[in-house]
């Protein structure tokens, strides 16, 4: 009896056994982001089926570079990557808003508008009696604007939420607020002013609350901008990948005239993308006294510098706040970019239009040189001067 009982509790065990080993094979595989790129020619119904044929799950359409954000598990990737169609699958990674450090000092709505030392020091103002960049169209890629904002919103003309389309691009983090008001917060006699006063603001919401987010969502908010005849596009944000997707979109939208100007990074080391390609005016930042600030990112690919310490502008729920970043150094030089635009001092072909190419040209030989003489590494040309670019 004792020997019946031993055996049926073997027994028992190994088919407890097989019951986990099956239930754990059968756990679902985890889903991960990913951008699968076709190759030329594929409709869009054919990358639908293909998609559905292999479990995934489309996220969004990313026309730019004829792709679709997806979220696959490993072995719908393996099936994918079989098909003939795709071009390639790419890590669809997080990107993330370029801030350094803040005061915690928000202050009350309305106080008496100043001119920031950071508007100061490009001599912004002195540019005013030439231009202040009205209806130049700027957007801006962030975590979305303060559409309310009373040193904001008269220059506010529409955006997109790259996130959730069926939502306004309302920040709900302050980043992309502190952003907009470096490049034009009005002047009037609250707050701060900006860089181009009368700028047409767009807000292109591609980072969250954390002020984080993902690649496809700054893609599809580059597509937005191509599509909408946005001139300039200020990105202070970035990643440490460097991934093919955003270099083609950075690309396409270079190529569709597109002027784009992106934050260094902030560790200290090599310069963060967007801005190390070489489409994008890569800016690094620096402190009152116009040295490079110890954790600006650096290297060949730095274009330009601008302040980014300590930078007094704009923020959500219609305050105001010190922040420090290469985030914040990046729109200084995006206002000058428009100031320039609207001037057409960067039309060296004299057909009406100044291109991307035309526009980095012109604010580099106008830049203020620093030490080390001619381009380096921490200053690329040297620092941003809206006076210079409009009349040197």
């Amino acid at each position: 009896m004792k020997q019946k009982t031993k055996n049926f509790f073997i027994i028992f065990l190994i088919i407890l056994g097989f019951v986990f080993v099956s239930f754990s094979q059968a756990k679902p595989e985890p889903l991960k982001r990913k951008i699968v790129v076709f190759k030329p020619g594929i409709e869009e119904e054919v990358k639908e089926k293909i998609i559905n044929s292999v479990g995934g799950e489309k996220i969004k359409d990313l026309k730019l570079i004829g792709g679709k954000a997806i979220l696959l598990n490993p072995q719908a990737e393996k099936n994918l990557l079989k098909k003939s169609e795709i071009l390639r699958i790419d890590e669809d990674v997080e990107v993330f808003a370029l801030i350094k450090s803040t005061k915690i000092n928000r202050i009350i709505p309305q106080p008496a508008q100043i001119l920031p030392w950071g508007i100061d020091r490009i001599d912004a103002e002195k540019a005013w009696q030439d231009t202040t960049a009205n209806s130049i169209k700027i957007g801006v890629l962030d975590t979305g604007i303060d559409l309310t904002h009373p040193d904001l919103k008269m220059n506010i003309k529409g955006g997109y939420n790259a996130i959730n389309s069926r939502k306004l691009p309302q920040d709900d983090n302050g980043h992309g607020t502190h952003v907009a008001g470096i490049i034009a917060a009005l002047n009037n006699t609250i707050g701060v002013v900006g860089v181009g006063p009368e700028i047409d603001l767009y807000a292109i919401k591609v980072l969250g609350a954390s002020g984080s987010g993902y690649l496809s969502d700054v893609i599809e908010g580059l597509e937005w901008a191509v599509s909408n005849g946005i001139q300039v596009v200020n990105m202070s944000l970035g990643t440490d990948q460097d991934i093919q997707s955003f270099r083609e979109a950075i690309k396409k939208a270079y190529g569709a005239g597109v002027t784009m100007v992106a934050a260094a990074g902030n560790d200290g080391g090599s310069v963060d993308y967007p801005a190390a390609y070489p489409e994008v005016i890569a800016v690094s930042a620096t402190d009152e006294k116009d040295e490079i600030a110890s954790w600006s990112s650096r290297g060949g690919e730095i274009d330009l510098a601008a302040p980014g310490v300590n930078i007094y502008s704009t923020y959500k729920g219609s305050t105001y706040k010190i922040l420090s970043g290469t985030s914040m150094a990046a729109p200084h030089v995006t206002g000058v970019a428009a100031l320039v635009i609207d001037s057409k001092k960067c039309d060296y072909d004299k057909n009406g239009i100044c291109s991307p190419s035309e526009v980095q040209q012109r604010l580099e030989e106008t830049a203020i040189d620093l030490a080390p003489v001619g381009k380096d590494i921490l200053y690329g040309f040297g620092l941003v001067n809206a006076e210079r670019a409009l009349n040197y």
